[in-house]
């Protein structure tokens, strides 16, 4: 079964960078929720690096692998929130947006760091067969994916956070309550194929900075 043995291969390569991918994310929210004076994170034990605290069994595991299994042209999914009370925040207005940068900027470093390891592979000598050449070039793509579509201006996504904190209070007030049907938005975009629009874009930026930042390391080795 050539189907079912690629379709195996592809979730052992994309599991582990996922897995790192969603972890980091939300554990970044919750890193700098209490930096800005929220321990709400960090007093349910969520400001952590074990995947088994940020997994939503449904969101993170079945959901997806319905989407992968049915071959869908994209993955939905999602992690649990990171619990964040803004109203805690020192100043609530601007530091929303710095939480809610923090996690797509987690997903950027990550890329970064998958990038860095993929350009020490094939300096070492090992061609893009090689199973860890593989799971890096998953970590790039996963994160930078994930670093565009959170960063969409759209609540809950982290961009909508974003732009919320960056609207004066009469705009941002009404924006907000957009987030109860946000997912149902989200939902439209993905099947009517507007939201490539947004992701293509975000992820060549993001892999303009990424590449920019690792040429001198590629200039020495090669």
């Amino acid at each position: 079964m050539p189907q079912m043995d690629q379709i195996i291969q592809n979730l052992t390569v994309y599991a582990l960078p996922l897995l790192f991918a969603i972890t980091l994310h939300e554990a970044a929210h919750a890193y700098v929720a209490r930096y800005f004076g929220d321990n709400t994170a960090y007093s349910q034990g969520r400001m952590s690096l074990n995947p088994v605290k940020h997994i939503d069994p449904f969101g993170t595991i079945v959901l997806p692998l319905i989407f992968f299994l049915l071959s869908s042209p994209f993955l939905i999914g999602y992690a649990r929130p990171v619990p964040v009370d803004f109203g805690r925040l020192r100043k609530p207005k601007r530091d929303m947006a710095w939480v809610a940068l923090a996690g797509p900027m987690a997903n950027l470093v990550m890329a970064l760091g998958w990038l860095i390891l993929a350009i020490f592979l094939v300096a070492g000598g090992f061609d893009e067969r090689f199973f860890f050449n593989q799971v890096a070039v998953a970590g790039i793509k996963v994160n930078l994916l994930l670093f565009a579509f959170n960063l969409f201006p759209l609540p809950p996504l982290d961009g909508g956070r974003i732009l919320t904190s960056i609207l004066p209070h009469s705009l941002a007030y009404k924006f907000a309550r957009i987030e109860p049907y946000g997912f149902f938005i989200l939902l439209a975009l993905l099947f009517l194929q507007v939201l490539h629009f947004w992701i293509g874009p975000v992820q060549y930026l993001g892999q303009l900075v990424i590449s920019t930042i690792v040429q001198p390391l590629k200039l020495l080795l090669f």
